[in-house]
């Protein structure tokens, strides 16, 4: 029997706001899945460099960067869109999140039978830590006034 471990990678068009124009820049520099977009876009100088490649601007990579780490956690995905439309869209949304009233929130919007479990919430909720590699931008420090 043959078996082959098959790695699962999302195309760029799973992320939510993001344009065909978009898709075909970033194909056009070799990022083709959202796993590679992360890799390139998760320190601010990278996604300075990669504006200047794509003229996708910094703050649109950044956005795109926190939806591919919640990608990456486990169990997650078929939930992703929901719990984006209950403002999560960063490890730091979901790690903020206390897993009681995440799954409430959970169960109102889907119902008891069709939602996660509390203990698959609290899994969530703890990779977000670990899964946290996107870097914000510095703010920008003012300078003192010369006199």
């Amino acid at each position: 029997m043959d078996t082959k471990l098959v790695s699962v990678y999302r195309t760029l068009e799973y992320l939510n706001g993001i344009s065909d124009d978009d898709v075909s820049r970033l194909r056009a520099v070799g990022i083709h899945h959202t796993n590679q977009l992360l890799h390139r876009a998760s320190l601010d100088i990278d996604r300075k460099r990669l504006f200047k490649k794509t003229g996708i601007t910094s703050e649109r990579l950044l956005e795109f960067a926190h939806q591919c780490t919640l990608l990456e956690v486990s169990g997650m995905e078929r939930w992703i869109p929901l719990v984006r439309r209950l403002g999560i869209n960063s490890m730091r949304d979901l790690h903020a999140q206390q897993a009681n009233n995440l799954h409430a929130k959970l169960i109102e919007a889907i119902g008891l039978a069709g939602a996660p479990g509390l203990t698959d919430v609290e899994y969530w909720i703890s990779q977000a830590t670990a899964l946290d590699i996107v870097e914000h931008p510095e703010p920008e420090r003012l300078l003192p006034a010369v006199e």
